[in-house]
C-alpha cells in the first residue's frame, strides 16, 4: 500500500487507538496507578515507523488512557514519559540499541519522579520495577508484532 500523507495519519490514529484499547482492557491496577499494555502499541508504532510517530502514539494513547482509566493526576506525566518512550524507542541503524535503553529509562524514571512529587519516595519505590517489567513486555510483545507484521508487508 502506498503510504500518502493521509494514510499515514489515518494509521497514526488507528495505533493510538489501537495502544489505548489495549492498556484500558489489560491492565493490573497497582498502589499508585496501573500497569497496561499500552507499551506495546508505542513500541510497535516506533518500530515500524520511527521516533516522530513512536512520540505521537506515545504521549497521546498514555495522555487519553489515564483520562479513561479515572487516572487524571497521571495525565501529564503520561503524555511526556511515554511520549519520550516513543521518541526513544523509534531511533535506527546503530542508535536503536541506545534509543531502547533511553526509551526504559525515561519511562521508569518519569513515572518515578511523578509519584514522588505526588505521593513521596516511599510510595515510588515499590513502582519502579514493575514500571520496569511493563516496558519491557511492551517492547518484547511490540518487537514480535512488528517482526510479523513485517514478513508480511
Amino acid at each position: 500500500m502506498k503510504q500518502t500523507k493521509t494514510t499515514k495519519i489515518a494509521l497514526i490514529s488507528l495505533l493510538t487507538a489501537l495502544s489505548v484499547v489495549l492498556g484500558y482492557y489489560l491492565k493490573i491496577g497497582t498502589a499508585t496507578g496501573i500497569l497496561t499494555l499500552l507499551d506495546a502499541g508505542i513500541f510497535f508504532t516506533a518500530f515500524y515507523f520511527g521516533s516522530k510517530e513512536g512520540a505521537v502514539v506515545g504521549g497521546l494513547a498514555a495522555f487519553l488512557l489515564d483520562l479513561l482509566s479515572g487516572f487524571p493526576q497521571w495525565m501529564f506525566f503520561s503524555l511526556v514519559n511515554h511520549g519520550l518512550q516513543g521518541f526513544f524507542a523509534g531511533f535506527k541503524g546503530k542508535w536503536q540499541w541506545l534509543g531502547l535503553v533511553l526509551a526504559t529509562i525515561v519511562m521508569v524514571s518519569g513515572y518515578a519522579l511523578g509519584s514522588t512529587l505526588m505521593n513521596g519516595w516511599a510510595a515510588a519505590l515499590p513502582e519502579i520495577l514493575p514500571n520496569f517489567l511493563q516496558n519491557i513486555v511492551g517492547m518484547v510483545v511490540g518487537f514480535v508484532v512488528f517482526q510479523s507484521v513485517k514478513k508480511i508487508k
